[in-house]
């Protein structure tokens, strides 16, 4: 019992000891600061990711094309083909699935006929937009070149701040094509640009590299210029919904025309040329007709019968 004694107090003389050297907070002469202070407001993470996919039947340009935009995209989560084209509900619940809160969708229709969805998930706005004069990076072969994960700088036209529609299509086109700061896969570097400009009421996307020092002068002072990598395509904007892929219209383009009217007027036009070179052969015919002068007394046929 004594030993036990003896090893309590040597363990409380230890304690004190240890609490000397210490300075403990309510000793120490600081000034105490509201909690309000103290705690720091937290910044708001651009969490921006893109759902990208399509429909099946489209060609292989059109894959080329999907894949350009993932490379120039590191934010972008591709998802296998959707069967249906008249389900287009089921692509909400798509981007919910795999965290996404943007879609970019492209559809195929007959004789390769492109079109394109941007939408923000779940809730909406969705665009549809038809696809023309589509150029790849392979196609192309650009003397430009950019780091793969790398971030763009967007630039809008001057144009899209002018109309209502312009302001909410540059609002979506922010959210998908800006890559975030924070992106998984994404590369501290910003060495391309990434241009929408309008004209003819249509979108026209170009990319171009950030070109600081001329290759063939090297020693020469830092002149910056672009140059173009690719892809590049162009878009008609069609119909601006209020949902996600459904839901009422809130623009509708009245300059488009869909490319199965414009191949029906060419067939038209076509059958009205063939109409007008048959009606031109009939009335031939009949001033022909018109113009035979019947037979003679003298004819050869009447003299030698």
């Amino acid at each position: 019992m004594a030993s036990i004694l003896k090893a309590q107090k040597a363990n409380a003389s230890k304690a004190e000891e240890k609490g000397k050297g210490k300075r403990r907070a309510d000793d120490m002469d600081i000034d105490e600061q509201p909690e309000a202070e103290l705690v720091q407001p937290k910044r708001k993470k651009n969490k921006q990711r893109v759902l990208l996919l399509s429909s099946r039947g489209i060609t292989h340009r059109m894959r080329h094309l999907m894949n350009d935009l993932e490379a120039l995209l590191p934010q972008v989560k591709k998802d296998s083909k959707l069967d249906s084209k008249s389900q287009l509900q089921l692509l909400p619940e798509l981007a919910d699935l795999n965290n996404c809160n943007n879609t970019l969708y492209f559809e195929a229709r007959r004789h390769e006929d492109l079109y394109m969805w941007a939408a923000k998930t779940p809730n909406g706005p969705s665009i549809k937009m038809h696809v023309q004069n589509v150029h790849t990076m392979d196609e192309l072969k650009m003397t430009g070149n950019c780091l793969k994960g790398s971030r763009g700088i967007l630039s809008f036209d001057h144009a899209f701040d002018e109309s209502e529609w312009g302001r909410l299509t540059k609002e979506v086109f922010t959210h998908i094509f800006g890559v975030p700061p924070l992106a998984r896969k994404a590369k501290p570097f910003i060495d391309h640009v990434l241009t929408f400009s309008i004209v003819d009421n249509k979108i026209w996307f170009r990319n171009y590299q950030i070109l600081e020092k001329d290759p063939l002068q090297p020693n020469a002072p830092p002149q910056t210029s672009l140059i173009e990598i690719g892809p590049r395509f162009v878009l008609t904007p069609i119909r601006i919904f209020e949902g996600a892929f459904h839901g009422a219209t809130v623009y509708s383009n009245p300059e488009f025309i869909s490319p199965s009217s414009v191949r029906s007027m060419a067939r038209r036009e076509k059958g009205d040329k063939y109409n007008q070179r048959k009606n031109a052969e009939e009335e031939s015919s009949k001033r022909k007709e018109y113009r035979k002068r019947g037979e003679d007394v003298l004819a050869v046929s009447r003299v030698f019968a």
